[in-house]
């Protein structure tokens, strides 16, 4: 099974007070550097859904990923979606994993389960403690809904409409859940 990577990173983070993406963590690395470095240590294949004009080399982030611009980032979470989903017309992989650029502390070991749990057909939540987290992993056959994505609700509707190709996976890391809100959420 091969899994394409998106990380969405465009957004405005407006509860944070400033670009979290930039953020330090107690390494030094940047949020958004230490999410992406800990994708390619799973998929050989990572994109970064940045904001329009924004570059890799503006975030650190590490060689080997690939930039996709959202024009329409400030409209919602569903138009950098979009934006990322039409970017896999050139990728040979069964499934993509949508991970959110402020959740570095997903474990490599869960990310790779949730490959080998994927299919093209299915859509695929982490399941910690009872509670569904992320990265969602959508199956190919998912991709051209994805790329009519708009708003700010994300894949929401879309994964409302195929609750019968939704499946999950328990899983014992916490990392699911666990994202970068506010400046607290570093130091917690």
């Amino acid at each position: 099974m091969t899994v394409v990577a998106l990380v969405l990173a465009a957004g405005q983070g407006s509860r944070f007070g400033a670009d979290k993406r930039r953020a330090a963590l107690p390494d030094g690395r940047s949020l958004l550097a230490h999410s992406v470095e800990c994708a390619l240590a799973v998929f050989d294949e990572v994109r970064v859904v940045l904001r329009d004009g924004e570059r890799a080399e503006d975030f650190d982030l590490p060689a080997g990923c690939r930039v996709i611009h959202s024009l329409d980032a400030a409209l919602g979470m569903g138009h950098s979606l979009a934006a990322g989903a039409a970017s896999l017309n050139d990728s040979q992989a069964e499934a993509v994993a949508i991970l959110l650029g402020d959740m570095p502390w997903i474990a490599p070991q869960t990310l790779r389960a949730l490959t080998e749990a994927a299919s093209p057909s299915t859509i695929l939540f982490p399941l910690h403690d009872g509670q569904r987290g992320h990265p969602v992993l959508f199956g190919r056959e998912f991709w051209p809904a994805l790329t009519q994505l708009t708003g700010d609700e994300g894949a929401r509707a879309l994964v409302q409409a195929h609750r019968d190709h939704c499946i999950t996976l328990n899983v014992a890391d916490a990392g699911v859940l666990r994202d970068v809100d506010t400046p607290d959420a570093l130091r917690s």
